[in-house]
């Protein structure tokens, strides 16, 4: 893949609701760059819905990210999932029923814990779809303002990620266990990829059945890779704990399930982006010691990574007293009061109070580095 392209890419990982946090890195790139050109996006769960948003808006890249950063400040709860007592109770009822049963062939197997279908609508909204399609994406393409779209989820009937790609002029991929196809992106797409595992139902596409991206997505920076980006920017939700942090987490009691949920769902939406760049990090690191001849086949690729200052799981424990009572309910008889950590529940916790504190701790956390940020674009 020998190459002199410098494409700009954006990797916009998972992690829920953890999402807004890219949101307020893009503030502060908008604030400083209003014209700032990137023509590869890709997207996986939550991130998604970022990367999909920015493809489809049309003029300056500033007039994007505000539009989605009003997007999220007006997001609720009951937009995304429906939290109603009844609703709730009626998918316990199902789970419980099917488990008594012993999965009996007449009676049919819950999909998820809740309902997800006011995203849905809300998707519908706000992107505008046209013909199946977005149109705004069709037209940026054309005009060579987006070179390509990628959304990744995993295929639940071959256990493979596949990654959704929309642009021009691309060579599709196939590895183990992953592979893109081109397709027009919609908002199938979108739900696929944001379907969390138990917690949000599958969505059928063809004649299979999508959920999350980040559940078999080993290398989250692949498809932008796959894709020609010779610059990547890259958002991850995951707080690296300091010495002391890590010296000082200790558990006396049996783990509980929201625990065990903590550590299962960080071990599949976040910290893939980790490994992924610490793999990029060495490549590049042994092209810059090769002759030009020994690297002709291989292209060196930078990479400048957001990271939260916080832990964003821990800070949503200051807002689990807001979430509607019903599912408050729900989640403390995981064991959510015996936790330090709200990982798992911070991902779904799509509190406005909440959101707007992770986009204000994310653009606070990019304005930090924004000399650093600035000389990595020029």
């Amino acid at each position: 893949m020998a190459t002199g392209n410098d494409d700009l890419a954006l990797v916009l990982g998972g992690g829920g609701a953890h999402a807004a946090y890219q949101v307020g890195f893009l503030r502060c790139l908008a604030d400083h760059f209003p014209h700032l050109h990137i023509p590869i996006l890709t997207g996986i769960s939550a991130g998604s819905i970022n990367a999909a948003f920015i493809a489809n808006r049309q003029g300056t890249f500033r007039e994007a990210i505000d539009a989605l950063s009003d997007f999220w400040r007006n997001l609720t709860l009951d937009q995304v999932y429906d939290v109603k007592g009844w609703s709730l109770t009626k998918s316990l009822l199902h789970w419980g029923i099917h488990l008594l049963s012993g999965g009996r062939p007449y009676t049919a197997g819950p999909k998820a814990l809740v309902d997800t279908s006011p995203l849905r609508k809300l998707l519908e909204r706000g992107f505008t779809p046209a013909g199946g399609g977005f149109a705004g994406i069709r037209e940026n393409i054309r005009a060579q303002k987006l070179k390509a779209l990628a959304i990744t989820a995993t295929n639940y009937s071959t256990g493979q990620a596949v990654t959704w790609v929309q642009g021009r002029n691309i060579a599709i991929w196939e590895r183990p266990d992953r592979h893109s196809v081109m397709t027009d992106i919609t908002v199938e797409q979108i739900m696929a990829s944001t379907a969390l595992p138990i917690l949000f139902p599958a969505v059928r596409i063809g004649d299979s059945w999508f959920g999350d991206g980040g559940i078999r997505q080993y290398a989250p920076l692949a498809p932008a890779l796959h894709l020609g980006a010779g610059r990547i920017l890259a958002v991850s939700t995951r707080h690296r704990r300091s010495l002391p942090e890590r010296g000082s987490a200790v558990q006396h009691r049996y783990p509980s399930l929201a625990r065990i949920m903590d550590v299962l769902m960080n071990a599949i939406f976040v910290d893939m982006l980790d490994q992924d760049l610490l793999g990029l990090d060495r490549v590049n690191k042994l092209l810059e010691n090769q002759s030009r001849q020994e690297a002709s086949k291989l292209r060196l690729v930078r990479a400048f990574t957001l990271r939260p200052s916080v832990n964003l799981g821990k800070m949503a424990g200051a807002f689990e007293p807001d979430l509607p009572r019903p599912f408050r309910f729900l989640t403390r008889r995981f064991g959510t009061q015996r936790t330090e950590n709200f990982d798992w529940l911070s991902m779904i916790m799509f509190d406005p109070k909440y959101i707007r504190k992770l986009i204000e701790i994310g653009e606070a956390d990019a304005n930090a580095r924004k000399e650093e940020l600035a000389a990595f674009l020029a």
